[in-house]
């Protein structure tokens, strides 16, 4: 089984139907068919660094 890959613009759409729609986690991740978790950590790396969040391919 292969690791799936999320580019930068996927995981800022995945943070921004958390932060700026009010949509919850657990919803967003089960629409975007992603781990909970994951999307959880994505949120906290973008609040703690807006600019500089999801370096390189994502």
């Amino acid at each position: 089984m292969q690791r799936r890959k999320f580019g930068r613009e996927f995981k800022i759409e995945a943070v921004r139907l958390v932060r700026e729609r009010g949509v919850s986690v657990a919803q967003a991740a089960r629409d975007l068919d992603v781990h909970e978790t994951m999307l959880h950590r994505w949120v906290k790396q973008a609040a703690a660094d807006p600019q500089h969040a999801f370096p390189g391919q994502g």
